[in-house]
């Protein structure tokens, strides 16, 4: 294997532990929405909107945003699309570790589990970090994407295993 093709190896390797699976229960779990306003239907017509501090719980899942539109399809929700000063999320994964998100634009795919974070977006778990002006996160299956062409650079930081107890 030639160097540089090592060098890219070892690079993937250490991003795997940065990859944990969202809490499947939390799909079983109620949403919870408090905003200040709320127009648009409750069918999928046309997407509910919603405004003036907007806070989404769903189980271990909390998002805080200026403003979300809810997007249905076939009575589910399918979509919801964050923007804000600042999107903020946060969920503890399947092994019980905590993933904090924020970002301008928070475009979430419930039907897919996918997040797309635009706009100084920002992705932390206790083994790193991601930053760039995009990233890709499957919460189901913990694959991560980010930078390339017009997204710009990507900054990581991978911190040490545990050792032990100490």
């Amino acid at each position: 294997m030639n160097p540089g093709a090592a060098s890219v190896a070892l690079a993937l390797a250490l991003l795997l532990p940065l990859s944990a699976q969202a809490r499947q229960s939390d799909r079983n779990q109620p949403m919870d929405i408090d905003a200040g306003r709320q127009e648009g239907s409750l069918d999928q017509r046309a997407p509910t909107v919603l405004s003036e501090g907007v806070v989404i719980t769903q189980g271990t899942l909390h998002i805080e945003a200026d403003r979300a539109e809810i997007h249905l399809r076939d009575g589910d929700i399918d979509r919801a699309v964050l923007t804000g000063n600042l999107v903020r999320m946060r969920q503890e994964m399947d092994d019980g570790s905590p993933m904090n998100a924020r970002a301008r634009n928070v475009d979430y795919n419930l039907s897919n589990d996918t997040i797309i974070l635009t706009g100084d977006a920002h992705l932390e778990q206790p083994r790193g970090t991601m930053a760039g002006q995009r990233i890709v996160y499957n919460m189901a299956t913990g694959h991560v994407e980010s930078g390339g062409q017009d997204a710009g650079r990507v900054q990581m930081r991978i911190n040490p295993r545990q050792q032990g107890g100490n």
